[in-house]
C-alpha cells in the first residue's frame, strides 16, 4: 500500500476553498486511475498549539508505481493543475509506503 497525503495551509478565502474543493476538485480526484481509497477533512487540529493546516487529503494506491502512474496520467495532471484554483495558501504533498 502507498499513501499520498496533501496538507493545505489556511487559504485566503476558506469558504471558497471548501466549496470549490468539494464541488470541483474532488470529482476530478475520483477519476484518478488506480485510486483505491480517499478521504479528506476540514477539521484539522494540532495536539498542541495552533495547527498549521486548514485541510488534509489522503489517497491510497496499491504501490508507488501506481501512484506515480496516476499522477502522470491526464487525469492526474488535471488534478494537479486545478490546485491553484482553490489552494491560495499552497499545498504540501507527501507520500510513503505504508508499513
Amino acid at each position: 500500500m502507498h499513501k499520498l497525503v496533501v496538507l493545505y495551509p489556511t487559504p485566503v478565502d476558506p469558504d471558497h476553498f471548501r466549496d470549490y474543493y468539494v464541488t470541483n476538485h474532488l470529482p476530478l480526484v475520483t477519476r484518478l486511475p488506480g485510486l483505491l481509497a480517499w478521504r479528506y477533512s476540514f477539521d484539522v487540529t494540532a495536539a498542541q498549539g495552533q495547527t498549521p493546516y486548514f485541510a488534509v487529503f489522503e489517497a491510497e494506491f496499491a504501490d508507488a508505481a501506481a501512484m506515480t502512474a496516476a499522477r502522470a496520467s491526464p487525469q492526474g495532471l488535471q488534478v494537479s493543475a486545478d490546485v491553484a484554483n482553490y489552494a491560495t495558501g499552497g499545498a504540501v504533498v507527501i507520500h510513503y509506503a505504508v508499513q
